[in-house]
């Protein structure tokens, strides 16, 4: 026997892959079940009620549960049919269709991937319309745009009919009723400017950039030109009136479904069943707010920053809190991952696929 073939016949043969990837679910499951197990025991300590917890979910009313996830779901649709408006100086006539599939496996990846997930969605879009990715990004921070504005508009009211609710605030949301007013005029003060730039001078900066970036070689120069062209190309909807008056039409419409989709979920669950329309528009104004920011002592997310909302204005018991925000996740979120998937696997994407491209499509070729 030759000493290759004795090499191989002694070397141990790989895994095949389904076995090395069982193995990695099982061992994430084991760790999930540990960790779970872990804060499951120290929350026990500190006095969690678990039977109280899930009792919020045993007396959910289910046909309010379904009416806010269809309308959670409308709410992405209303995403696709925006982003035709966005880029209809660029594509007179897009699909919708290609839209919504890229909608709901770019926010099924923001789910599964968290922010690199982001791009996920401008980068389908460009490759599904013939369009450059660079426009898609002009796209997206667009919508970013009007979709801050939108949940603005919404803090802003929270904050204006706070006191007259009744509801008492404590100490961890007293820093944002000290700045919450400051912070809102000042961000949107700085959206609208942006717009306004990107309306009335785009071509103007265009040049500028272009021009400052003349010190670069050729090759290098010409490259990022092209890009900063396919930028401005994407935000040419602020220039045309009536698809700028359309976008502003949309994006009343979506926030529309968002508070009519939360108004459908509190009354599916009993604790919230009796809150007011201006007790949910509170709510959903401080949950938008924390979303956007990092509140000093509570921090970031939709989770915490709900919970805490539940607990310090409405007087919630942490464990019906902490239900009412897991439920406010799955409406508004995790409601489209499996139509994401499904979609996913139809286009032939699949796990590996969306990772990848979330992570190099932020650097365009």
């Amino acid at each position: 026997m030759s000493s290759d073939s004795s090499s191989r016949a002694s070397t141990p043969a790989e895994p095949p892959r389904s076995s090395r990837r069982l193995l990695r679910l099982a061992l994430i499951a084991s760790l999930t079940i540990v960790v779970a197990w872990i804060i499951g025991r120290a929350v026990q300590q500190q006095g969690f009620e678990w039977s109280r917890f899930t009792a919020t979910f045993r007396e959910i009313d289910w046909p309010w549960l379904m009416l806010s996830a269809c309308l959670g779901l409308l709410t992405y649709l209303g995403r696709a049919l925006r982003w035709q408006v966005l880029i209809r100086a660029q594509k007179r006539h897009s699909s919708v269709w290609n839209l919504g599939v890229a909608t709901a496996i770019g926010f099924t990846a923001i789910v599964l991937f968290g922010r690199p997930g982001e791009m996920v969605r401008p980068y389908l879009i460009a490759v599904k319309e013939g369009l450059s990715f660079s426009s898609q990004v002009a796209a997206w921070l667009l919508e970013r745009i009007y979709d801050l504005l939108m949940a603005l508009l919404i803090f802003g009211y929270a904050l204006a009919h706070i006191q007259s609710s009744g509801v008492r605030v404590g100490e961890h949301l007293q820093w944002v009723l000290h700045t919450g007013g400051h912070f809102v005029g000042a961000l949107s003060s700085i959206c609208l400017i942006i717009l306004f730039l990107l309306r009335q001078y785009s071509e103007i900066m265009k040049r500028r950039f272009s021009d400052a970036l003349s010190f670069l070689p050729p090759a290098h120069h010409g490259r990022l030109t092209a890009i900063l062209h396919s930028f401005t190309d994407g935000v040419q909807s602020t220039k045309d009136s009536a698809s700028l008056l359309l976008v502003v039409a949309y994006s009343v419409l979506e926030w529309v479904l968002i508070v009519a989709a939360y108004v459908a979920l509190f009354r599916a669950v009993p604790p919230t069943a009796a809150f007011s329309l201006n007790d949910i528009l509170i709510f959903l104004g401080f949950v938008a707010f924390g979303s956007v920011i990092q509140i000093p002592g509570i921090g970031g997310g939709m989770q915490v920053v709900a919970v805490v909302v539940m607990r310090e204005l409405f007087d919630m018991p942490l464990e019906v809190a902490s239900g009412v925000a897991l439920l406010t996740w799955l409406v508004s979120f995790v409601v489209i991952v499996p139509f994401g998937l499904a979609l996913a696997v139809h286009e032939g994407l699949n796990w590996k696929n969306l990772r990848r491209i979330g992570k190099e499509a932020a650097i365009p070729s």
